[in-house]
């Protein structure tokens, strides 16, 4: 069996490329034999079973049974799109992601969510910070795996209505909704600027905090993109176990 593997972030520098045509695999293999076969042909790549894999747009257990024309992808732990200011009132209630190579702006995500049905909106900014692991960094660059980042993204949302949507009885006869949106910066950051922007909208502020809360902490476990801090001397990948 052959199959095509892509890399990202710290994976793809240590390989040198982005993909890799891998020949020759057992037709009979899991992911866990596929980490086996690619730690023995690609050393470089160090230690793998700290690596995700995804076939097509899913994550994927090592037990995972691979199959000739799988489209497979290695992501090294994240660092923890679609829409854009025309997206429908319908689309802020399932969530809209975006990912931006320019500087994200709060206040225009705060009124993107307003809506009159909603009396609370709440804003949260992850900005790139000065200083982390007792070095002083000079920029930031993320990276991200696009075509997984909105499956994924629209995942956390289904989760966050599930367990975050207001009560009948919190509601107080308003729409039972969340509206949400999320940026994410790819590319270079400056220190200061925003990295992510998340604004939730909910009849009652309670459910907002809740809402915003949970979006920066799952899409921190789950959204393929990585961070890389620069410094003077050097500059390391956030997440990185190898």
């Amino acid at each position: 069996m052959d199959l095509e593997l892509s890399l990202f972030a710290s994976l793809r520098e240590r390989a040198g490329k982005g993909r890799v045509r891998l020949e020759g695999l057992p037709e009979e293999l899991d992911v866990a034999g596929l980490k086996r076969e690619v730690a023995q042909r690609i050393p470089e790549l160090g230690e793998l079973d700290h690596v995700s894999c995804v076939v097509g747009t899913d994550y994927v257990l090592d037990e995972h049974r691979l199959k000739a024309g799988d489209e497979v992808a290695f992501l090294p732990p994240v660092s923890g799109g679609s829409g854009g200011p025309d997206s429908s009132a319908a689309d802020y209630e399932s969530g809209v992601f975006e990912l931006h190579e320019t500087r994200l702006d709060e206040e225009v995500c705060r009124k993107r969510v307003a809506h009159a049905s909603c009396g609370a909106i709440t804003v949260f900014s992850g900005n790139a910070r000065e200083w982390n692991r007792g070095s002083q960094v000079t920029w930031l660059e993320y990276e991200a795996f696009d075509v997984m980042t909105g499956p994924e993204m629209k995942r956390i949302f289904a989760r966050c209505i599930e367990e975050c949507r207001p009560s009948e009885e919190e509601s107080g006869g308003s729409p039972r909704v969340l509206r949400m949106l999320v940026q994410h910066r790819v590319g270079k950051v400056p220190i200061g600027e925003p990295a992510v922007v998340i604004a939730v909208a909910s009849p009652h502020r309670d459910k907002s905090f809740v809402a915003c809360r949970f979006l920066i902490d799952e899409l921190k476990k789950t959204l393929p993109v990585w961070k890389k801090e620069f410094y003077a001397d050097g500059a390391h990948w956030i997440g990185d176990r190898s």
